[in-house]
């Protein structure tokens, strides 16, 4: 069979991009060897935030007190929330199916292969297309000083899936995936044990943002560990002996946990996908594209984790618009890689967008900085989430918004009004001047522009 166009994977690159196409005319067709949705849908973005709600009716429960609700027997059942959280999964999983079926898009179940000439083998089958796109996406990293055994050394996918709580855990690395595990299962009872191999914790962040977050997980009574490194794994009997090594002091120390949890990052899909039959380059896990996505190899190109940049499903989504609008239309608005925000989703919440204060400072910026602490928040004090701030960089000469960087309750849906400026190119003082409505978590970012310029009313 002959289609216009073949997507290889389901993620928020994949069928986006099949969607997409389909809405402009194309006969489409996804291959998927597991889940519609992919990873994102399936055992990352979507189920994560399932198990965190969760953590955060716990929190809240037991914390009742001081909202003035009494709550007694309250307990965390892990199973069920886990249980929760798959179904949440299945939920997206089919409105993604639905999705595909609404608009006519093909659903090619099995192993997809890429073979010369502008075809794919799909589980014994050949299909054609004028245009096939790769979105195989990514997987959870092997490190041969943590081999994952599925059972006492996890990554992901059995990180939320375990039916019952352990009593202690050590997750080693603390972008976004291993600081909302650790930041989950302290919360539901495990003592936590966060190693980090960079100065700081949540090493894209600023630095302002990293500090507050480690005085946040400390306070829930986490042991937080930077400039350290887990230099090998002895499981004996149902015990993890991990060894870390502090990389200032240069002497180590071993941990003893019931699991330890592997979040150093990922590796993308590309082994079997018949790239070098096809004659497309890559390099380290990358597949090289242009600006609108196209490998080397006329007819084939390459969305989300296997291309270079953020590795998040928001840029995969935007990358497959790009990429199919400039096939049908021959023309499409580039992506910003350069204005995408990040989230992570642990209490307080993290979202920032553009360049930290260091940066902008090394690129030869001269930078206004504005900041707002949650404390003097009216909206934050009635919720009793005062923890956090709204950070911004301001450049002195033009007053463009360099980056935000934002900690506290809700701030992963407050980040979009600064991408938005941002993308528009309004100054500070543009936004600054928008009407903020009152009480709200989002006035500290009128705040923290006005503190920038000195004129903070509140801060």
């Amino acid at each position: 069979m002959k289609y216009d166009i073949i997507v290889i994977g389901s993620g928020p690159g994949g069928y986006v991009a099949a969607v997409k196409a389909a809405q402009l005319g194309l006969k489409a067709a996804v291959v998927e060897r597991e889940n519609l949705g992919g990873i994102c849908l399936n055992w990352g973005c979507i189920p994560t935030k399932a198990l965190l709600k969760s953590a955060q009716a716990f929190n809240y429960a037991r914390h009742a007190a001081q909202y003035g609700v009494k709550a007694e027997s309250v307990e965390a059942d892990l199973a069920a929330m886990v249980d929760r959280s798959r179904g949440v999964a299945q939920t997206m999983n089919k409105g993604v199916e639905f999705l595909l079926k609404k608009h006519g898009v093909d659903v090619l179940r099995g192993e997809g292969k890429l073979l010369p000439g502008r075809k794919v083998s799909v589980a014994g089958e050949e299909y054609e297309a004028e245009h096939i796109v790769v979105a195989t996406g990514a997987r959870s990293r092997q490190m041969p000083s943590m081999p994952q055994d599925g059972r006492h050394i996890i990554g992901y996918r059995e990180a939320m899936t375990l039916t019952e709580k352990p009593q202690r855990m050590l997750v080693c690395g603390s972008g976004a995936i291993g600081s909302e595990f650790a930041y989950f299962y302290q919360s539901i009872g495990t003592q936590v044990t966060l190693v980090e191999f960079m100065p700081q914790i949540m090493p894209n962040e600023d630095e302002d943002v990293a500090a507050q977050m480690s005085r946040s997980l400390r306070k829930m009574g986490m042991k937080v560990m930077t400039s350290s490194s887990v230099e090998h794994v002895d499981v004996e009997g149902e015990v993890c002996h991990v060894t870390v090594k502090d990389l200032k002091k240069g002497t180590e120390q071993v941990i003893d946990v019931d699991v330890v949890l592997s979040a150093v990052g990922v590796v993308t899909n590309l082994e079997g996908l018949g790239l070098d039959e096809c004659g497309i380059k890559h390099e380290r896990g990358k597949i090289e594209v242009d600006d609108y996505y196209r490998t080397n190899v006329p007819g084939y190109y390459a969305i989300g984790d296997v291309v270079h940049g953020p590795a998040l499903a928001h840029v995969a989504s935007k990358e497959a618009v790009c990429c199919v609008e400039h096939i049908v239309k021959g023309e499409a608005a580039r992506v910003n890689y350069g204005n995408v925000p990040g989230c992570t989703y642990t209490s307080p919440e993290v979202a920032s967008v553009g360049l930290t204060e260091r940066k902008a400072v090394e690129a030869g910026h001269k930078v206004l900085v504005g900041k707002f602490f949650f404390k003097a928040s009216g909206k934050a004090t009635a919720a009793g989430a005062t923890d956090g701030f709204v950070k911004v960089v301001v450049d002195a000469d033009t007053d463009l918004i360099l980056g935000a960087h934002l900690c506290g309750e809700g701030v992963t849906e407050m980040i979009a009004e600064l991408v938005a400026a941002r993308e528009a190119g309004m100054t500070a003082r543009q936004l600054a001047e928008a009407i903020h409505p009152h009480p709200t978590m989002s006035e500290a970012v009128m705040e923290a522009l006005e503190a920038a310029h000195g004129e903070a009313i509140h801060g």
